[in-house]
């Protein structure tokens, strides 16, 4: 085991594990959800919504004790600062997972057979981007040593993000049986799906800035 920053009891650390499991399985939700909208079952949609919703609520509630901890109980104080940004950075997370899976019922994009594939297949580079930071955040939290045999993944799962999306939107709008409005609805909606994985590309860059100053 390498240097970890949680030298203060079990309680936090089982905390944060929890927390972070939330928005692991905010994503497999999310994926569950979508995979439901694209094949017609509105009721597996909303069946996740709930799902996707009580995760939500389960890791603000999470976040806020685990930040009472750190400023109560003066615990790890020289890394308080950065564990809270990454908290609140990690919460994005779980609620761009949430919010992204309510547009499909509030918008109700009408997706055609052709782009479902490409659509799963930037959901999945999606949820693979995020599941990389949190076992990069993990790491950050037990064992610094090994973060980077995580990060570099966040990168990769980005990259094969903004590739998808691209392909995505270029056949989109080289369909010339949609309509321009129904192109652009479909551009940005995928457009949306792909700034959560822009936003674990940042929390990446912050999570190395964290180490660097832990490694000193």
């Amino acid at each position: 085991m390498g240097i970890s920053i949680l030298k203060t009891g079990i309680k936090i650390e089982r905390q944060l594990d929890d927390f972070l499991n939330q928005i692991s399985e905010a994503g497999l939700i999310f994926k569950s959800g979508a995979h439901a909208y694209l094949t017609g079952d509105m009721e597996g949609l909303m069946a996740q919504l709930t799902n996707i919703t009580e995760k939500e609520h389960r890791g603000d509630d999470l976040r806020r004790d685990i930040e009472t901890k750190l400023y109560t109980k003066t615990l790890i104080p020289e890394s308080r600062g950065d564990v809270l940004e990454l908290l609140e950075s990690m919460d994005y997370l779980l609620g761009g997972f949430k919010g992204a899976l309510w547009r499909f019922e509030i918008e109700g994009p009408e997706i055609p057979q052709k782009f479902h594939a490409r659509m799963l297949e930037l959901i999945d580079n999606v949820v693979e981007t995020a599941e990389a930071i949190v076992r990069s955040a993990r790491a950050f939290f037990k064992d610094l040593s090994s973060v980077s045999d995580h990060m570099h993944k966040v990168s990769h799962w980005e990259k094969e993000c903004d590739k998808t999306v691209s392909r995505l939107q270029r056949e989109i709008f080289h369909d010339k049986e949609l309509r321009l409005s129904h192109r652009m609805q479909l551009a940005s909606f995928a457009q949306k799906l792909d700034k959560i994985a822009d936003k674990a590309e940042d929390v990446a860059d912050k999570l190395a800035i964290y180490v660097i100053k832990r490694s000193l």
